[in-house]
């Protein structure tokens, strides 16, 4: 029934004036273009990141053209078997080039692969018999056959009338082979989505799996290689192109050849741009979810590519953005993450989407490519991320746990979004989450696991660089710099050591300096602290620093005694070694990350996980642990 279908409408379109057909291919497309937001996203993602420095108007004339190309292949598809020869002829032409490559054949004999890419008007090629001088050589084309015996046997008949042979991808390979080797013509698809079973190359500075079929049957038989392509010259007139391949005669040379050749063709020829099929994703194996943070493939030929284009890493142009979260000791310990994801996906282009007052110290230490603030709380807050969907990032990582960052994420209609799922909390706006099981104790495990899990759930192999930032101070040499102290908590009063037991603290080491941190909110405490001692020995920099300055005040102190805070892992970070106050809190979930040495002190009788008061910890416990404070090799 369904081949009697297509038979009806198939001889409708032939008879149909091309006008009228003309109209309908370009509504249709149109139409295609306008109600279906999926493929319309992933044409003008797919241009975006191919063609950055063209225009907005630009993407969406050259994708809507796609669009209305490919009805208009889809309604020649269906006519050809009921064309006459006379009508094809007014349909297709061939190119000199075409015409020169098959001249060339017939004086010097010699396998010959003719690769096609995924260009509109693919069926056009069956009827190049008819359009070149003969006798035309030996030409076999390999195909994907239809999962319809009827209707497959329906269309190798319709593509074989001219003296074309269709060789199934499934059993004709073999023929394919006999072919070259009697110095005849093999056409084949080359695709830029070939799965685990292709190579790891790039187009348009992203990377892909690229098939290495053309290339294994080049090396076999030391075969001329040409790309072939249609082009429209107007409704259902086309010009078959085809452009000699320079290549090494190895699989990989041949492979990344292909690649480069039809960037260019696209790049230089908008016509033949408009041509391709946009709206399907030929990058999509980097995509898959299980695979999504790291490079894998059956081979990788990202080095040999490289080096053809005269670059030493590949363009970061997999655009992935990360939610950050909203405490600074979260940011903190989160870039070891980064480090990973960079080993991981060298390719990709990392946003960090954060408060803005994280931005300058995530900008000094160049731990992202971009970085993007969070607005402020208003009526524009979400159109503010609706905005963001014209920057087309390919991924959405969010650290947070919130609603509102799950919603931020959607409105970017990023198309894939990640999350961590606890027990009982559902997240429908995420597109992956990361499920956490039930019997789960997040007690007992870092903060920095659980982001490490969902990492891990979806690719990352590459181990956490836990090295800090800068190299580890030693805390033991003689030295003028002073010992810091952090009082405050900015988010927990039960978090404070008493301002008594910090005096003492003070008073225990006579002849040292000493430099008080912490926010405006803080200053009462800290003067509270600083106050009675002599002049220059205790210096009250809280609420005087911006986070920048406050980073490189850290590092030049000689060791920091610290409540849990967002400092404690900010000096962490920075090599600064470190006394660890923790009591009501739970260091085991959010201690220190970072190599940099460090000593954990809790009150007498403390569980492990907290839950003590920190008063409990006495002056001449901590100044101990200062006197005792280990020493790490340099980073």
């Amino acid at each position: 029934m369904l081949l009697l279908f297509i038979k009806i409408l198939g001889w409708l379109i032939a008879h149909t004036p091309e006008l009228l057909l003309r109209g309908i291919a370009n509504l249709t497309g149109a139409t295609i273009f306008a109600l279906v937001p999926r493929r319309r996203r992933l044409a003008l993602a797919n241009l975006h990141h191919a063609f950055p420095e063209k225009s907005r108007d630009w993407h969406r004339t050259i994708a809507r053209r796609s669009f209305q190309r490919l009805i208009e292949t889809g309604l020649l598809s269906l006519a050809t078997p009921y064309l006459s020869e006379h009508r094809l002829r007014t349909i297709v032409a061939a190119s000199p080039a075409l015409l020169e490559a098959l001249a060339r054949q017939r004086t010097d004999p010699a396998a010959t692969l003719i690769c096609s890419p995924h260009i509109a008007y693919w069926e056009v090629q069956t009827a190049m018999p008819l359009v070149v001088p003969a006798p035309f050589p030996e030409f076999g084309i390999v195909f994907r056959p239809l999962d319809n015996p009827a209707a497959n046997a329906f269309v190798v008949r319709s593509r074989e009338r001219f003296g074309m042979k269709l060789l199934s991808r499934k059993e004709g390979f073999a023929e394919a082979l006999k072919i070259l080797r009697r110095q005849g013509f093999v056409g084949l698809l080359f695709d830029q989505n070939a799965g685990m079973q292709g190579a790891l190359t790039t187009l348009f500075d992203r990377v892909c799996s690229t098939t290495e079929l053309p290339g294994l049957m080049a090396e076999k038989f030391n075969a001329r290689v040409y790309g072939i392509f249609p082009l429209r010259t107007a409704f259902w007139r086309i010009e078959i192109g085809a452009t000699p391949i320079a290549h090494d005669a190895t699989t990989t040379g041949v492979t990344l050849a292909l690649n480069r050749w039809l960037e260019g063709l696209l790049r230089e020829n908008e016509n033949l741009s408009a041509s391709w099929l946009w709206s399907h994703d030929r990058w999509r194996h980097q995509d898959l979810p299980s695979k999504r943070f790291r490079l894998e493939t059956k081979r990788d030929l990202l080095a040999p590519d490289l080096a053809a284009r005269g670059l030493a890493a590949p363009p970061r142009r997999t655009r992935l953005w990360i939610r950050m979260p909203n405490w600074l000791g979260d940011v903190v310990m989160a870039l070891p993450l980064f480090r990973a994801l960079r080993a991981g996906r060298p390719d990709l282009e990392i946003t960090l989407v954060a408060k803005p007052a994280f931005l300058p110290l995530l900008e000094a230490w160049g731990v992202a490519d971009v970085l993007h603030p969070i607005p402020a709380r208003g009526l524009g807050y979400f159109f503010h991320f609706w905005r963001q969907r014209h920057a087309y990032p390919d991924v959405y990582l969010l650290l947070t746990n919130s609603s509102r960052g799950d919603m931020e994420a959607w409105l970017t209609r990023t198309p894939q979004r990640f999350g961590v799922r606890r027990p009982g909390k559902s997240r429908p706006l995420l597109s992956h989450v990361f499920a956490l099981p039930s019997a789960f104790d997040e007690r007992t495990h870092h903060q920095i696991e659980i982001w490490e899990g969902m990492l891990r759930h979806f690719g990352l192999s590459t181990p956490l660089d836990r090295r800090p930032l800068f190299p580890v101070l030693d805390s033991r040499a003689p030295s003028t710099a002073p010992i810091g102290l952090i009082a405050g908590s900015e988010n927990n009063p039960e978090k404070r050591w008493p301002v008594a037991h910090w005096r003492a603290l003070i008073d225990a080491f006579p002849r040292e300096r000493f430099v008080l941190f912490g926010t405006a909110n803080d200053q009462p405490l800290t003067t509270a602290i600083a106050a009675g001692h002599e002049a220059g020995r205790v210096e009250n920099l809280a609420g005087r620093t911006d986070l920048v300055s406050y980073a490189a005040r850290l590092r030049t102190c000689r060791l920091l005694v610290t409540n849990d805070t967002g400092g404690m892992h900010l000096a962490n970070a920075l090599g600064v070694p470190l006394v660890a106050l923790f009591g009501p809190t739970n260091p085991i979930r959010t201690g220190p990350f970072f190599s940099t040495p460090f000593t954990l002190l809790q009150p007498p009788g403390c569980p492990a996980t907290g839950g003590a008061p920190l008063s409990e910890v006495s002056p001449e416990t901590v100044a101990a642990a200062v006197r005792d404070l280990p020493i790490g090799p340099a980073s």
